[in-house]
C-alpha cells in the first residue's frame, strides 16, 4: 500500500489578484492557478489538496 503524499502551497497577492501553487514533496509544482479573491485561491488550494492532480492533468512534468 503506497503512504499518502505530502503537499505544501503558496497564496500571492498581485495587482490582479491571488496567484496559488502547489508543490509536492520535492518541491515540484503540482497545480497553481489564479484567482480575483483570496478566499477564491484558497478554496481552490483546498480543493486541490483534497483531491491532487496527476503531473500530466495539471500540464506539468516531473523532472
Amino acid at each position: 500500500m503506497q503512504e499518502p503524499r505530502s503537499f505544501a502551497y503558496s497564496l500571492s497577492q498581485g495587482e490582479k489578484g491571488w496567484s496559488w501553487s502547489v508543490y509536492d514533496e520535492e518541491g515540484v509544482t503540482v497545480a497553481r492557478g489564479a484567482d480575483p479573491s483570496r478566499a477564491a485561491a484558497q478554496a481552490a488550494v483546498e480543493r486541490t489538496l483534497k483531491r491532487p492532480p496527476r503531473y500530466e492533468d495539471a500540464g506539468l512534468s516531473a523532472l
